[in-house]
């Protein structure tokens, strides 16, 4: 059986891997990974766990590419936070954008015959000078320095949901070869729901806030239900209604509901001068022109002190000067009028959401992956690791000896193995390809 040997940068618990060994295995090649790079503690332990014949090297920066044994293929989901819609998206500028230059190192002096990359779908329009544009300059710096090393380079954003995995979730896959383009379309489409991967008869989570919602709805109500107060629609539940922070008229409800609508229209950014954003602090005139009562301000008061309310002022756009450069900040300008604003967002609560069986999970990040709860035994407990491990296509006989905490982190960072594989076996068509081309040559 023919040898294919890979190198794993930027590791995590192996997700790259572990979709890349199952490709080749089945196209009938050994593999061997002959480097392996993580910094980050548990995701070591989960490493050796299952690998344990195989030892971990660290930084990466660290290792000079000339003492790396040679090797096939680069194996890479360099860290995503510079690049994320969750962060504050300063890409090269941030040191962990700059981890892309430590893959194209590595190829640049070890010139194997391809690799994979993976990463945020944010990266595609990082840095766009106009949003016309198709992607931004980052992804095309990084297309280009791969091209000029001798790769044909292909990328494309796929989404896990369309391949067999009960997740949405879209991320830019980046591959390349000395021999040719691998084509990134017409991947065979399967779908899956939650029910599949949920495990059953488990023990449920009984608090305060889990017992009023439970007052409140019954079990199937709860069925793809979100909980936050800065938005709204028919499959969003708010504080106010289970009264989590105490009692609320149906007048005070109605007040809410409308403000939380209002809240984000751009005509309340013109009246207050400023440059809109999504959730600005209304004024009471200003919520006189959608809500008329009589008793207006004694029931902003009281959702105030009961705290589903906060007084503060509409926030500029100013800008500040860090050591990346100009950045624009959001800041309360206390030259405005005072307003009232929806006090909780969208991780205040205990609960994020209430997932469907019958459908998909959301994309599942690290900071709220404790969050999402399932329904089970007619009550409600958040998803288990191992119920974790399948939303990402692990198999189950995957070792995953962490705790809880560190088991959400891990898995919010992780990549979905499904999908490495499906583009893994058209890399292992094309290196038996290109074998088998090698050996004619050398009869």
């Amino acid at each position: 059986m023919a040898k294919v040997k890979f190198i794993d940068l930027f590791a995590g618990i192996g997700g790259i891997r572990k979709g890349f060994e199952i490709a080749f295995n089945k196209c009938g090649f050994e593999t061997e990974c002959v480097l392996t790079s993580e910094i980050k503690p548990h995701a070591c332990k989960v490493l050796l766990a299952n690998n344990p014949n195989e030892e971990i090297k660290g930084d990466i920066t660290k290792i000079d590419a000339k003492n790396i044994p040679d090797f096939d293929f680069l194996l890479g989901g360099f860290p995503c936070q510079a690049f994320s819609y969750a962060g504050k998206r300063l890409g090269f500028q941030d040191t962990r954008g700059t981890m892309f230059f430590e893959v194209e190192r590595i190829l640049d002096e070890k010139r194997p015959y391809g690799f994979i990359l993976e990463n945020v779908e944010g990266l595609v329009t990082h840095d766009r000078e106009d949003t016309r544009q198709p992607i931004g300059r980052t992804l095309s710096v990084i297309i280009a320095n791969l091209t000029s090393l001798g790769y044909f380079v292909s990328w494309k954003v796929l989404n896990s949901k369309d391949f067999g995995v009960a997740q949405e979730r879209k991320r830019i896959y980046i591959v390349g070869t000395r021999q040719e383009n691998i084509s990134l379309d017409g991947f065979a489409v399967s779908h899956a729901v939650l029910e599949n991967v949920l495990e059953k008869g488990l023990p449920t989570i009984n608090t305060q806030f889990i017992s009023l919602l439970m007052l409140h709805y019954s079990p199937k109500d709860l069925y793809g239900k979100s909980i936050k107060d800065k938005r709204g629609g028919r499959n969003n539940i708010h504080s106010w209604d289970i009264e989590l922070k105490g009692t609320v008229s149906p007048e005070q409800k109605k007040l809410l509901n409308k403000m939380s609508h209002e809240r984000r229209k751009k005509k309340w950014a013109v009246k207050h001068g400023i440059d809109w954003m999504d959730g600005m602090p209304l004024t009471e005139e200003m919520i006189r022109e959608f809500y008329q009562s009589d008793d207006l301000k004694i029931m902003l008061e009281d959702l105030v002190n009961k705290g589903y309310l906060k007084k503060e002022y509409p926030k500029a756009l100013v800008t500040e000067y860090t050591i990346f450069g100009e950045q624009k900040v959001r800041k309360q300008d206390t030259s405005k009028k005072i307003g009232y604003n929806i006090v909780a967002g969208k991780l205040s609560f205990e609960i994020n959401k209430i997932l469907d069986p019958k459908s998909i999970a959301p994309t599942l990040v690290a900071m709220d992956m404790k969050k999402n709860y399932v329904v089970d035994n007619n009550g409600l407990r958040p998803l288990t690791l191992r119920e974790g491990l399948r939303l990402f296509g692990y198999p189950d006989d995957f070792k995953f000896p962490v705790n809880t905490m560190e088991g959400f982190d891990l898995l919010g960072n992780t990549v979905v193995v499904p999908v490495i594989a499906a583009i893994s076996e058209r890399l292992a068509e094309s290196y038996s390809a290109f074998n088998n081309i090698n050996s004619k040559k050398v009869i």
